[in-house]
């Protein structure tokens, strides 16, 4: 694959920055890139937010991730909050996000998400409620493993014709599929071929992107450090060659299944 090299980009991006560079890293880099990429760690997931200015046309977003990255706090330009980033674009139709396993999307944590987005219909969230309570098994737009191949096959069913934009965090696959610097998720690579392959058959997926493999955090700055530090998981992780083993594994079927 061609590469864009943006190592030197990466201690001064990772989990958040401040607009400036953000804005900075995107002029320089933009123009370089295709319209399907892959890079790193789920630690700059908000990134995505910039490769969304990229698509001219009205488009939907669909996002399989283990996290809603919802959330209305500060910083603006952080892994925790950049849906809200994609909502601010004017092209993006609608943001559907599938396949939560973090307790953010769950009573208390949940109150820092965008439930205002929520309400108007523009941003739906699909947690995965197996091991919730029969309350929250039936929320609306809950998934259990027995249902969410249905409620997804109808999803897609109503974007028939729609122009779409895929983006998977890799946090979105359990433990054996997937190294992250995150909590792992309930999906398996086939759930997520099989998701692709319905979303081809209904819509156009003009564009996407594929991150959330673990990669070691270095930073520029002490505040930001302490804040990725403060929100991330304690993770016991195996060689980095295992690592890379599972995650370049992973990687060489769900590309083609994203980008073909």
């Amino acid at each position: 694959m061609p590469e864009v090299e943006a190592h030197e980009w990466g201690p001064r991006l990772r989990f958040c920055a401040p607009r400036k560079v953000v804005e900075t890293f995107y002029a320089e880099t933009a123009d370089r890139l295709a319209p399907f990429i892959v890079y790193g760690s789920g630690d700059f997931h908000y990134l995505s937010a910039l490769w969304l200015r990229r698509v001219e046309r009205p488009f939907v977003l669909v996002s399989f991730d283990n996290h809603p990255d919802w959330a209305i706090t500060p910083p603006k330009w952080a892994c925790g909050g950049w849906i809200n980033r994609a909502l601010d674009l004017p092209l993006v139709q609608h943001v559907a996000i599938w396949g939560c396993g973090n307790f953010e999307c769950w009573w208390p944590h949940n109150i820092l998400g965008n439930h205002s987005a929520q309400r108007e219909g523009r941003l739906e969230v699909h947690p995965w409620a197996d091991d919730r309570s029969i309350e929250d098994q039936q929320r609306p737009n809950s998934i259990l493993r027995t249902n969410w191949q249905d409620r997804f096959e109808k999803f897609a069913m109503n974007l028939r014709g729609a122009n779409v934009y895929v983006t998977i965090d890799m946090d979105c696959l359990s433990p054996d599929e997937a190294k992250t610097n995150w909590e792992n998720g309930r999906f398996s690579v086939s759930d997520l071929e099989w998701a692709l392959a319905k979303l081809r058959e209904q819509t156009d997926i003009v564009a996407g992107d594929i991150c959330g493999a673990y990669s070691k955090p270095d930073y520029a700055r002490w505040t930001q450090e302490f804040a990725s530090n403060w929100d991330h998981p304690k993770l016991e992780l195996s060689g980095v060659e295992q690592i890379r083993s599972v995650n370049l594994a992973t990687l060489e079927r769900l590309w083609p299944a994203l980008a073909h």
